[in-house]
């Protein structure tokens, strides 16, 4: 089974739109105004902002994760959790075998949380 799509809820959706690009680095692959809807390529993955659509947590990877969340809280962006350890991988099973997995959780344009997410290797190695 494969992920097609994550709906993500957009108030004001030129608002969330603005702020996804800037986030994502890059623009929507579509939009469908109206009915007020918007999508953003990850991967094969689509994001869809949608005014209808209820909060979800996203969880987005963001390889340099520090400098993300500076540049983002220099833009304003609410940091709910700045980069933290969350777990180490011993094995492949929910990440890359011998790397830590950090996160940083901040606030979107809408009130949505988001969570920002690196793995990294271990420092000293």
């Amino acid at each position: 089974m494969k992920l097609v799509q994550i709906a993500q809820r957009a108030v004001d959706l030129e608002r969330a739109t603005a702020f996804y690009s800037r986030l994502l680095g890059q623009e929507p692959a579509a939009r469908f105004d109206p009915p007020g809807l918007v999508f953003f390529d990850l991967g094969g993955v689509r994001l869809l902002l949608e005014r209808g659509a209820p909060s979800a947590l996203l969880y987005l990877e963001q390889p340099a994760l520090a400098e993300t969340v500076a540049r983002l809280e220099a833009d304003g962006v609410r940091i709910i959790s700045g980069p933290q350890l969350v777990f180490t991988h011993p094995d492949a099973t929910l990440g890359p075998a011998g790397t830590e997995e950090w996160m940083a959780f901040i606030e979107d344009s809408e009130g949505n949380t988001v969570a920002l997410v690196a793995h990294m290797q271990p420092a000293g190695d």
